[in-house]
């Protein structure tokens, strides 16, 4: 039973809110302690995978070609980014394989492309929802990344066969697919949280998403070779663009997935350590707002 807004009266003139407090109840949007609120996450698991699977059916139900679209979009843009970047300006230039280059950047900045897309709706497209039941609002970012995760998946094995076309062999090191994805799942799961915070209080924010992505694609060397490109630079400039964190999974994936490209090795660091560092201060800007979303 949620508790009434202290200091609201009832006909005969009792203070509700006092009388709630009285009896140990409290609001149903209360912020509950961190333990408890991961532990009721945790039993949330059912729910969060049927609001996922009911997002992923409803994605694409007004078009004809369904779910293929969620390969076909990343595709599309590798092809608009090879004739503008590759064939224009020439960006191909000092890459072998230009094309399995292009298509994993695109894939992988992509996958956080949506996950952040998804998360400046997760809170404003529920808010009847979160008005009506009692819940962890983290379940619905949550669900975002659960959702996003099964595109992927699809996304990944569409991007495999693609790579292996381009003349890629299949080797041991596409194992390494598999902590690269875990660890920008991490970094996405972080930043779906924080920018569901951010849109929950400001719809200001929403407007400003795709400017922010777009540029951030720029800067992630998707359509080009960072260390070609830095070649005649001062050497702190490849040092800034490596500090990207989606260049650092995008450059881990070309390194798993070509033989014909090497990413440097400390790269793993810098993608274990911003997996952590979203996650961490994703989950503690969404929780000390928890009592908010039920407003706006």
């Amino acid at each position: 039973m949620s508790a009434t807004a202290p200091g609201f009266t009832a006909p005969d003139g009792q203070d509700l809110g006092a009388l709630a407090r009285q009896f140990g109840l409290s609001s149903s949007a209360a912020r509950q302690p961190v333990g408890s609120y991961l532990a009721e996450l945790w039993t949330r698991r059912d729910f969060i995978r049927a609001m996922a699977s009911g997002r992923r059916s409803a994605q694409y139900r007004d078009t004809v070609l369904g779910r293929l679209w969620q390969v076909l979009g990343p595709i599309l843009n590798a092809l608009v980014y090879y004739f503008v970047f590759g064939v224009l300006l020439q960006t191909s230039k000092g890459v072998d394989n230009f094309t399995a280059f292009l298509i994993t950047g695109v894939f992988t900045f992509t996958y956080t492309q949506r996950a952040v897309n998804g998360g400046a709706k997760a809170i404003s497209n529920n808010r009847s929802l979160i008005r009506a039941i009692h819940f962890p609002r983290a379940v619905l970012p949550i669900a975002v990344i659960v959702q996003e995760i099964g595109q992927q998946v699809v996304s990944l094995s569409i991007l495999g066969i693609i790579v292996l076309l381009t003349g890629e062999p299949l080797t041991w090191s596409w194992l390494l697919v598999v902590p690269i994805v875990l660890l920008q799942t991490v970094f996405n799961t972080g930043m779906c949280l924080l920018v569901a915070r951010w849109t929950a209080s400001s719809r200001d924010v929403v407007q400003l998403i795709p400017f922010v992505l777009h540029t951030w694609r720029y800067l992630s060397g998707v359509m080009f070779s960072i260390p070609v490109f830095t070649a005649d630079l001062a050497p702190w400039v490849e040092r800034v663009l490596y500090l990207n964190p989606l260049t650092e999974y995008i450059e881990l994936m070309r390194n798993a997935l070509m033989t014909s490209y090497d990413a440097p090795g400390y790269l793993w660091w810098g993608a274990v350590g911003w997996a952590l560092v979203s996650l961490l201060v994703g989950f503690v800007a969404f929780y000390r707002a928890e009592e908010s979303y039920s407003r706006g």
